[in-house]
């Protein structure tokens, strides 16, 4: 009896013994385990529709995960264009939004506090698009003509009435349409309109519809601005971080599609739906956006203090805009690398 007693002793301290080893250990890794950060979720306001490939460099960013490796998770709305953008932001309905780099100068003046924080690219996003049996040339014959934008609340019916104004036209003399994501290229393709102030995208739609066109950089006649991202004063004050990381993100996308068009073509396709298949037509946007809108910047993402003077002159000069803001309240150049 005793030696059974004893073993039971023996077994008793060795179970302790090896309890307490594991607690030990645990007590040891426990303090050196990394705490993943929590993941900040935020929303963006698209001026149109997330499948255009404008925004391919914010839709193969959310891809390849550069938002998620920033700890940050997306949600996507499409709103009424770039000026709804921004007067939403304004109003707290958004952390960031897209626009171009002119509407806050459209804005501000109106009492809606937004700035760009970033600028993708150093020419301009809007394309004037004119139907070739339309014999236009310049701004100056688009008098008398139907010109289709996306909305009047977005920022490409500004850019309109700055081309209007580079040939001494004003709005009452050309037909302003606002006819939607659709509409805005399908009127000029069916010749319900014979020129659009869009994105290259739309018109290269108007194009496979079997309908020439020529296509200009609008900054040929004044000087306009890519895409912006854009965000209130109360964001910027409150949420610097997540806009560095947002702004990082989309930047290094940019640059991606900058460096290689036909392989950005082939993974936008194969991550966007309904794209499948039309690779050879993507990769001609996207060659566009690479050559004609993203360059012409010393540092990618950042606005040129000068560009965005001679532009709110011009709307000033054009009237455009009843009064002009303080550059500094239009952009910061702070989150981008």
């Amino acid at each position: 009896m005793l030696s059974i007693f004893r073993a039971s002793l023996a077994r008793r301290a060795f179970l302790t013994a090896g309890l307490c080893a594991v607690a030990g250990l645990a007590g040891v890794a426990a303090p050196v385990m990394a705490q993943q950060p929590a993941t900040q979720q935020i929303t963006y306001l698209l001026p149109a529709p997330a499948n255009l490939p404008a925004f391919a460099p914010l839709m193969l960013a959310e891809k390849k995960g550069y938002y998620a490796a920033e700890g940050l998770s997306v949600r996507w709305l499409t709103v009424q264009g770039g000026a709804d953008v921004g007067k939403q932001l304004a109003s707290g309905n958004g952390d960031l939004g897209g626009g171009l780099g002119d509407t806050p100068i459209v804005l501000r003046p109106n009492g809606i506090p937004i700035k760009g924080v970033a600028l993708l690219g150093g020419r301009t996003l809007h394309q004037l698009v004119v139907r070739d049996d339309a014999n236009i040339k310049s701004p100056a014959d688009l008098k008398g003509k139907t010109i289709t934008v996306l909305a009047y609340q977005d920022t490409g019916f500004y850019a309109t009435l700055g081309l209007l104004a580079s040939a001494g036209l004003t709005r009452n003399d050309a037909r302003i349409q606002g006819a939607g994501p659709a509409g805005v290229w399908q009127q000029v393709a069916t010749g319900k309109a014979e020129v659009m102030v869009g994105t290259p995208e739309w018109a290269q739609n108007i194009e496979d519809a079997g309908v020439k066109v020529t296509m200009t950089s609008t900054d040929k006649y004044f000087p306009g601005m890519a895409q912006a991202i854009l965000a209130s004063d109360k964001t910027i004050a409150e949420k610097p971080e997540m806009i560095r990381k947002f702004v990082r993100a989309t930047v290094k996308s940019v640059a991606e599609i900058m460096r290689d068009p036909a392989g950005a073509a082939k993974e936008y396709c194969a991550t966007v739906p309904g794209y499948k298949g039309k690779e050879a037509e993507i990769e001609k946007i996207l060659t566009y956006y690479a050559r004609n809108v993203y360059p012409g910047q010393q540092r990618l993402g950042a606005f040129d203090p000068a560009r965005v003077t001679k532009l709110q002159d011009f709307y000033a000069q054009e009237k455009v805009i009843r009064e002009k803001s303080k550059v500094d309240d239009l952009f910061t150049n702070q989150f981008v690398q």
